[in-house]
């Protein structure tokens, strides 16, 4: 063996060397995104299993035009209530929007919707295109995906 095959050897060396020290953070970085987006998937799940709610009542005053929905919170998560949406008659109401108003247990202050406390959410005829009346379906929806139906009381 001469010096070209021992030459060639260390080329061959250092070519693995410069490989692996390419490869290696690419991989753990690789790795720590999949770590991140699985911790990820199991904290939305956790929240969606600890989050419930029941729409308690949904009713229409025909003399102040206006569909009241009440929800209370049954679960352990804290919701915002700005963060839920409301879809009445297969029309989208943005709770947190100009065309519904929210309290929680009469504190129209606050937006942090805790277990045990009820959310009212309030929405003027003038505001939706569905003729709201008897049998109208309500469906409230969090931020986590969870929902709950009703059908309106006039």
């Amino acid at each position: 063996m001469g010096v070209s095959v021992s030459a060639s050897t260390a080329i061959i060396v250092a070519g693995l060397f410069f490989a692996f020290t390419t490869f290696y953070p690419v991989a753990a970085n690789g790795f720590d995104r999949v770590s991140d987006a699985q911790q990820g998937i199991n904290e939305r799940a956790l929240e969606r299993q600890n989050t419930a709610f029941s729409v308690t009542n949904a009713t229409y005053d025909g003399g102040t035009n206006n569909l009241t929905v009440n929800a209370t919170n049954d679960g352990s998560v804290g919701l915002v209530a700005g963060d839920a949406t409301l879809v009445v008659g297969n029309e989208y109401v943005d709770v947190g929007g100009p065309n519904a108003t929210t309290t929680v247990d009469g504190n129209a202050d606050t937006e942090l919707w805790l277990g045990g406390e009820t959310l009212t959410v309030t929405v003027a005829q003038g505001d939706t295109e569905t003729v709201i009346g008897n049998g109208t379906r309500v469906v409230l929806v969090v931020e986590s995906g969870v929902r709950d139906t009703a059908e309106v009381n006039a």
